[in-house]
Order: C-alpha cells, then structure tokens, then sequence
C-alpha cells in the first residue's frame, strides 16, 4: 500500500562525506592526464547517488552518462557505449578491437578538453563487454584526459574484471549517519518505536530507508495507526534490489533459496557448500526433479557430499559467491530479497531439507530451529521441545532466536509470554537491547506472575538503561526490583543497584540515594540460582549477596560524603573480585574503584571484565567494560591509551545498538582530543555526546563533554570562553555538572577564570574543591589544588605553592597535569623576571606536553620559550627568527603577538592570553606594524601566513 507520505524524490546525502571528496578529485586529476574509479557496493548504497552527483558537477568538459543494461549478446554493452557516444561500429567488436573501439569513442568526444564517462551498473554488461571496457581502462591515457567512473555491485564476476581497477567500496551507513537521513526525508516525524525499527530493518541501507517510509502513510508514521508488518516486505525488497537475472533452471533457483534460508540467523551469515548440497539433493528429490550433476546415483540424500557442483554455481545470478567452502550473498540485501520472493510453501521446504541435513551432521539445536521456521503456529509440543534445546547452547544470540521461535508457536497466555520475556534475556545479553524491547512487546498485554513481570521489567529497564532515556530505565527497573523481591530476592537487588545506576546517570543525587536504600538495615542477597527454571535457562546470570551489598553500602557513604565509611566496603568489593571471573563483577569492582581513585585496580579489572565478555559471548558489556578501561586511562593520565579503548568501544557500542555507551566513549574522545590538540575531533564528539546526552538525560556524559570542549579553548589560548563555558558547570546553583564529575573540571576552571581576569569566580569554587582533594578519591586533586591556590596567591606566596604542587605531582603521576603545573609556574616566573628559572621549568613542560601527545599545550610551552628569549630561534622559519626581510627584525614577543593578531585574536584577547596587560600588547604592536611597514591588520595576517608556510615547508 502506498501512503500519502511525500519524500523528496532526490534525497540528501548523508554520511558519505570521505566518499565524495574522493569522486570529487576526479575531475582535478583531468588537467593533467585520465583517472578511472570504480564504485562498488551493495543496490541501495548510493553508488548512483554518487554518479550522479559526479556528472552534474562536471563543468570542465563534456559528460557520457549511459545507465548499463543487461545483455545477452556478446558485446552488446560495447556497442551500446558506442551508440551513446555518437559513433558507428566500423566491424563486429572482438577481444581484439573493442578495447580500441572504445578508447576511440572517448578520443573522439574528448577532443582536445577533459571528458568525463559515467557508466552506471557496469557489472551488468555481457562479460566480453566487462573485459573489453576493463582493457580500455588500463589504457586510458592513450585517449586523452578521460575519466571513467563506473559503479558495479559487490563479489560476483564483475569484480573479477573490474580487479584491477582503482575502486571504492560503500559500505552501509553508520548508524548516525542513517538515523539523520530518516530524519530529513521524514522531516523528524516518526514515532520513536517506529523510527528504531526501521533503521534496524534497514541495516544502514538508504534506499531501503525510503522505500519502507514511502510504504506508510503519516498515520503510521506519527504510530496513530499500526504500520504493515514486515516492514521490508519482498515487494519493497525488489524495488530496491531491482530484478536481478532469474536463476535458469529449478535446481538453481533451489540453491539460492537454500543458501538464504540457511544463512537467516543473524549469526551464520555463511553457509557450508556440503549442508547445501545435502539440502539441495533433499528437496531435489521431494520435488521429483532428476538428481543432481555430480551427485552419486545411490546416494542418500542426508549424507553430506564435498561440494556443490561447479556447473550448477556458474549458472547462478551474481547476487551469490563461493569462498572457501562457504556460500554467501553479496550482501544482507540481497539474502533478504531472493528468502522474500520465494512462495511460503518453498521456504518450508527449504528448511525442512536444512533440518534434515543438520541433524544428520549432529547439529540438533539448529535443525530444531529450522524444523520451527517450517511450522506454522500454533505447535506446543514443537515449541516446548525448542525451548528446552536452548539450554544446550552457548551463544546468546541462538537462544534468542530459538526462544523466540517457540514464543510464535506457543497459544497466545502466559507460557508464551515468559517465553517472549527469555528471548528477550538473551538478545539483552547478545548485544541487542532494541531487539530485546521488541521482543517484550511480542509477548502482548497477557497476565503473567510476578515474578515473569519482573524480569520483563528487568530486561526493559536494562535496554534503557543502555540506549533509552535514564528517567524510564529507573522506573523500569524500581518496578522490576519491587515484583521480584518475593521469589527472585538475587534479581531484585540487581534491578535496585542497576536502577542507582541510571540515576547515577542521570546526575539525581536523591535518586541515587533512594535506589540505593539503606544497605546496613539489609542481609546480603542470595546469589541467584543459575538455571532458575528448565524452559528459561537465560535469566541473565547478575551477581548477588556480598559484593552488591558492600558495593551498596559504600556507594551510599560515598554519595552522603562519608569517604571513611565507604573506603573498606569499597576496597572490599575491589579485593573480591581479583579470584571473580564473571563480567557483571568485575565491572562492580572497576566502578568501585574509580570511586576510590584507585586507577590502577579500576584498569585491571575493567581488562579482566573485557576478556570475560568476550569468552562468555556477553556481548552486552563489551562497550561498558570498555567505557569503564577508557575512564580509567583517561583520569590516570594515559590519554593514547584511553583514546584507543574508547574508539574500540564506541564501534562496538554502536554495533550493539547502545547509544548511551556510545555518548560516554564520545565524551572519551572529546577529552583525549582536547589534549591532543584537534579542535575537529573535539566539536565532533562532543556534539554527537551532547546530541544523545540531552535526548535521554544522560548528565554524566554531557558534564565530561562541556569541560573538553572548555579544555580546548583553554589549550587554543582562549580563556575568557573557556571560563565562560565551564563557570555553569562548577559553579553552585540548577546548572551545576554531574555530582561526580564537576569536580574535575575544577583546576581548569580557575585557570581559565584567573586568565580572563574574573579571580573572584575562581575563589568561591576552590573550597568546595579542596574538600573533595580531601578525600583521596582523586591522586591528581592535592597538586592541582595547590596549583589553584598559587594561581591566585599573591606575588610572594606563589612560587612556594607551585613547588609544592610539583613535589605532589611526582606523587600522583601523570605527565599531562605535572606538564600544566609547570606550564603555569614558567609563566609566572617569567612575569617576575626570573627568564633563567623559568626556561627550565617551560623546558620541563614541553617535554611532558611531548611525551603525553599534548600537541596543542606543547605549542604553548614553546610560545613561553620564546617570549623568554630561549631558544627563540626554533620556533622561527629558517632557524634565524620569524623569516626573511623586516619580520627577522621582531622580537620574540612582538613575533608571539603579531600571530595572535594574525589569527584574528583582539588585543584584550592577546593580553589574556600572554598574561601581560592591554596597554602592553597596543605598544608592542605599534611597534610591530612600524618595523613591518604595514598599515592594517589584513596585511600583518599575509606577511605572518607567508612567514608559516616558509616554516612548513622546512
């Protein structure tokens, strides 16, 4: 059914900005000779898109855009290139000429300018043609400045021709990037629920995005009317996919089927040559046709043959490839396309003749399933008996599959319900918390105990928790711990202390607390069964008894500023997870000790948490156990390191599906770049941070955020913004950052504040910050708040207070914060005309900004040195000052000046930033533009841009 939905008929391009600067350098590379680039990829990626934006921006010269059809003559393809191009075939094409026929055409268009040949869907050309135009291509330069761009699909004959060929692949779009596109072509007018499952049917494939929307009508977008189910039905399937060559004969077209009913779990994306065959003989027999080429005439049709002939796989269409003993489609698409357009009673047999393949090789959970796809429902006794088979295995995701099969076969009540909600375990524990939420609500508004409510609620309020708002993962789980407490007293603690996490989250302190309770009023928790019941073997295995209770009761001392009371059940929580293996724990442990500030326990654990995620196939706490390994390398200075984890862990959350996770990995990032030094990266993480923070009320990530954007400023010599940006978060009142958090951004704040001239600001944050260096939970606090009193002592008391905050920083660790303090302490000595002691300590500082990869605070350090006469000469083109003419006459500070101005800093702004006063920065600069001749500030920005691209070029 076709809605009333309206779409642009030429959508925006999203998330292929890399892609379309490549294409783009096309044309650049016609001034001086040919270029060729073959686009591949799945229908539906963009790889016409592409072209056709190539095309219409081609000004340099004439386009040949011809759209490649299928055909069935040999050379046809060539002949229809020459058609287009305006010429007459001088003889019927061979091996031999059609190369040189071709390059003839474009010779012929060219002439003496650029020519640009589009050919879009090459891959469909008769193979003689496909070779032919991959021959010309090799010899392109003898035609002229030619560009050829070709757009092809994915592994199939095509790119065996094309091998050799420059090419670009598209891949499908990240999950942002899609989420934006549904946005625009939408106008944002999609019911969140709605607007999830459609990016997840789409799998990143843009063309799919539009096709399902141009399928529902505003009504079913806005969720007031039930959208068709599937979403991607075969029809919207084929409109994307196109119709693709059918398979010549009934055994070919039996083999495509298989394979892609073979390959419908998510987790087999490929399928065995051997379970193929032996499912293809099956259903060849069923189906009365003659037994297969190759097949022995008295073969059983269960017993596993080697391979699948080769005769019969190069009969079959592209959409299909062999590799190593394995079949698999060129792409996810395409599976789903040919599993779609096959009559349901064919799917059935297919899966029937897999079955039967399967249990004669001894895999019997696999061949349940496949017999339940075979089924239609209601089937109890099917149901029951691949509910139980799910126990025997070990993969998360298969039992989600599996349970969720039985679900669909069971009588709509109660048993069909809890199935549902195990499923929902599973996929939860598989990485798939959007799946695992669909799931809960295919399990329908029926009655069902307590204790099933609960676990409902539990699996809910964990999706949430990991991409969801935080404020209905809190309720959610508040509502999983009160139905649980009776039966399940294990589970309902875990769904209290994850409910404390969320509100952790979210910043609210009170529901923090709240969640937390009063853990010395409680008895440890039993830990929970591990096979609570024999249909359900996938409650998910959360950790009980003591470690949550000390974890709860040190976490509460913590929150009510008690750190004597929360150290020992802290550290004790820290200390029984070293003999722990299960993942859930050590992560207890990580978090704890992050509380303690205990870095080196907290990284070791949350390792030790990444590897036992990964061998359980706990694919859920991957991205966490990660997200916790980034934070710990980040507050202990190792910023490469934290950077490296948190990259690893944002991939993985975003293939999880874990936005939450994802906008802690960004906020990561956005800390290691402001470090670094890259004003890109940091505007890009911390707007995709903020972008998930605001939209589900996630404060910790959105607090972490805001202080490396304010850090970036400070390090680009920008304090007055950097002060502005941080003053709401430190300072008391409703804007104040996460209760957790703020207190870091602190020591940054009150140098920003201190530079920018508002000492006052600094003053009133420093004691709330002194109690919290106090506690010991941070080892970088007791130097930054010396650094902090010196930063606003008086003359006299200053260089006391710097000495001190070094001697602790010896202490603590970490070059980055020692490399500031020094940073601060040469410039100060520098003021007090102390040029001798202070190179040393700037000397000191550009070594650690070196050594941590502070590029942009390393720059700042070299600055100092200048202006302080020391090895002035390194900063300048040539060695000998800032260039040649009248800039080698500046001093050092007058050259430091003229580029601020340059960069388009005021005056005051120069002043903050060199800590010396306006009046000092107008009388250097008049007497700049006096020994430069210059007469504007434009002029003063040419001569200093030409004196650095000097520099940069030795």
């Amino acid at each position: 059914m076709t809605g009333e939905t309206t779409v642009p008929t030429a959508p925006p391009i999203h998330g292929r900005s890399a892609e379309r600067r490549l294409v783009a350098t096309l044309p650049d590379r016609l001034r001086t000779g040919s270029a060729v680039l073959v686009l591949t990829g799945e229908p539906g990626l963009g790889r016409t898109t592409l072209l056709d934006e190539a095309a219409r921006s081609f000004r340099a010269g004439p386009v040949l855009y011809v759209r490649c059809d299928a055909e069935s003559r040999p050379y046809g393809g060539v002949r229809a290139l020459i058609a287009a191009a305006g010429r007459a075939p001088a003889g019927a094409p061979d091996i031999r000429t059609a190369p040189q026929t071709l390059l003839d055409a474009f010779r012929h268009l060219a002439g003496d300018g650029p020519l640009l040949v589009c050919l879009d869907d090459a891959h469909r050309w008769d193979a003689p043609s496909r070779a032919a135009l991959a021959r010309a291509a090799h010899r392109l330069p003898r035609a002229g400045r030619v560009g050829l761009l070709l757009t092809a699909a994915g592994p199939g004959p095509a790119d065996r021709d094309f091998a050799a060929l420059p090419a670009l692949p598209l891949h499908p779009l990240p999950p942002p990037a899609a989420a934006a596109f549904l946005d625009d072509v939408t106008g944002g007018a999609v019911d969140p629920a709605l607007r999830d499952e459609l990016l997840e049917e789409a799998e990143g494939n843009p063309a799919l995005v539009l096709a399902m929307v141009r399928r529902l009508t505003p009504a079913q977008l806005s969720g007031e009317r039930r959208p068709p189910r599937p979403l991607a039905d075969a029809r919207v399937l084929a409109g994307v996919t196109g119709e693709w060559p059918a398979a010549p004969t009934p055994a070919a077209d039996d083999l495509l089927l298989l394979t892609a009913a073979a390959t419908r779990d998510e987790e087999h994306p490929e399928a065995g040559t051997a379970l193929v065959h032996a499912a293809w003989r099956r259903l060849a027999a069923g189906s009365g046709l003659p037994p297969p080429s190759g097949a022995h005439p008295g073969a059983h049709p269960d017993v596993l043959s080697d391979d699948v002939p080769d005769d019969l796989l190069n009969t079959l269409p592209d959409v299909l490839v062999r590799a190593e003993g394995r079949l698999r489609f060129t792409g996810p698409l395409s599976r789903r396309a040919v599993y779609a357009r096959a009559a349901p009673d064919r799917r059935r047999a297919a899966h029937r003749a897999l079955a039967h393949a399967l249990r004669a090789h001894g895999q019997e959970l696999p061949a349940l399933l496949h017999t339940a796809w075979a089924t239609t429902a209601p089937a109890p006794a099917r149901a029951a008996q691949l509910a139980a088979a799910a126990a025997a295995v070990p993969s998360h995701r298969l039992r989600a599959t599996a349970l969720a099969r039985a679900a669909e076969l069971t009588p709509h009540g109660p048993l069909s319900r809890e199935r549902y909600t195990a499923a929902a375990e599973q996929a939860l524990l598989a990485g798939c918390p959007r799946r695992a939420v669909r799931l809960l609500a295919e399990g329908g508004p029926f009655s069902a105990p307590d204790l099933v409510r609960g676990r409902a609620e539990l699996v809910r309020g964990l999706a949430e928790l990991l991409d969801g708002p935080v404020a209905d993962a809190r309720a959610a789980l508040l509502t999983a711990a009160a139905l649980l407490t009776a039966e399940a007293p294990a589970q309902a603690a875990s769904a209290a202390l994850a409910a404390a996490d969320a509100a952790w989250a979210a910043g609210d302190l009170e529901a923090c607390r709240e969640a937390l309770g009063d853990p010395r009023e409680q008895t440890p928790a039993p830990p929970p069964r591990s096979r609570p019941h024999p249909d359900r073997p996938d409650a998910p295995d959360r950790p009980g008894g003591p470690i949550d209770h000390d974890y709860r009761l040190g976490a509460g001392a913590l929150l009510d500023g008690r750190l004597d009371l929360a150290t020992a059940p802290l550290r004790r929580v820290v200390e029984r997870a070293r003999t722990a293996d299960e993942p859930e724990v050590l992560l207890r442990s990580a978090a704890a000790a992050l509380m303690l500030g205990d870095m080196a326990s907290a990284a070791r654990a949350s390792a030790r948490a990444l590897v036992a995620a990964r061998i359980r196939g706990s694919t859920a706490l991957v991205p966490q156990a990660l997200e916790y390994l980034a934070y710990a390398e980040l507050r202990a200075g190792r910023h490469a390191q934290a950077r490296t984890h948190a990259e690893e862990g944002l991939r993985a959350a975003r293939r999880s599906g874990q936005r939450n996770t994802a906008a802690h990995h960004h906020a990561v990032l956005a800390l290691a770049a402001s470090i670094e030094g890259e004003p890109t990266a940091v505007d890009g993480h911390v707007t995709a941070a903020l972008s998930t923070a605001r939209a589900h009320g996630l404060a910790q990530p959105a607090t972490l955020a805001q202080w490396a954007a304010a850090r970036a400023d400070l390090g680009r010599g920008r304090p007055l913004e950097a002060a502005d940006r941080l003053g709401p978060l430190v300072c008391p009142g409703p804007r104040r950052g996460h209760f957790a958090v703020w207190m870091l951004a602190v020591p940054c704040f009150v140098e920003a504040a201190v530079l920018a001239g508002r000492a006052e600001e600094a003053r009133r944050v420093v004691p709330d910050f002194a109690a919290w260096a106090g506690f010991g939970a941070d080892p970088q606090a007791p130097a930054q708040l010396l650094r902090c009193h010196a930063l606003l002592a008086p003359p006299d008391r200053a260089g006391e207070l710097y000495g001190r905050a070094l001697a602790l920083h010896d202490q603590a660790g970490g070059d980055f914060e020692r490399a500031r303090t020094e940073l601060l302490y040469g410039k100060w000595l520098r003021r007090r005309r102390r040029p001798r002691e202070a190179r040393d300590r700037l000397g000191a500082a550009l070594v650690g900004f070196d050594r941590c990869g502070a590029l942009v605070w390393a720059e700042q350090a070299r600055a100092e040195l200048r202006a302080n006469g020391a090895a002035a000469s390194a900063g300048f083109p040539g060695g000998a000052g800032p260039g040649a003419g009248a800039l080698a006459r500046l001093t050092p500070q007058q050259w430091r000046i003229a580029r601020y101005v340059a960069q388009g800093a005021t005056n005051r702004e120069v002043a903050r930033s060199l800590s010396v006063s306006t009046r000092t920065v107008d009388y250097h600069l008049r007497n700049v533009f006096a020994a430069l001749g210059v007469r504007s500030r434009v002029e003063l920005a040419r001569l200093v841009e030409r004196a650095e691209k000097t520099r940069a070029q030795l």
